[in-house]
């Protein structure tokens, strides 16, 4: 299955291999997708649409076993204040639906922090940008591939 985001790996050269699961739209959480396609949750990325008050949308990509900290993340964009967005939000501003959000082939090119968990792992999984099919790649080619800024933005859920 060729997406927008496999496109952009494979123009930049990343090596990435894809695995599919079978999807719930019941039970979307990380947690649930890692289970399935045999990884740790920490290794299986979540990415979150949040707005400052200062510097507007980003993306927030966070371990799935844990949650955004929305003060940690407003201290790393430098607005005062970070929130995610409202769940209908989420398609307008990105393109994909909940379960299915990339940072890797946005509508438009939004800043993305990643928390610096994602450097403790050999291959982590972000999704393809769709329900169903998850990217395994390296930490470093993720980062490169998404322009991102690394901190520590997640929290225990």
């Amino acid at each position: 299955m060729k997406t927008n985001a496999v496109r952009i790996l494979d123009g930049l050269g990343i090596a990435y291999r894809l695995l599919s699961y079978e999807v719930d739209p019941d039970d979307l959480a990380a947690e649930s997708v890692a289970r399935k396609i045999g990884l740790d949750p920490a290794q299986v990325f979540k990415t979150l649409v949040a707005r400052g008050d200062r510097h507007g949308v980003c993306l927030a990509v966070v371990p799935g076993d844990e949650q955004l900290d929305l003060k940690a993340i407003a201290h790393l964009t430098g607005d005062r204040k970070v929130d995610t967005v409202a769940l209908k939000e989420v398609q307008p501003l990105t393109g994909y639906i909940r379960g299915g959000v990339t940072a890797l082939a946005c509508k438009k090119p939004y800043p993305v922090f990643v928390d610096e968990t994602v450097e403790l792992f050999d291959e982590i999984s972000v999704s393809a940008g769709m329900r169903g099919l998850q990217i395994v790649l390296a930490p470093a080619d993720y980062l490169r591939a998404v322009n991102a800024t690394v901190g520590p933005i997640s929290k225990p859920k």
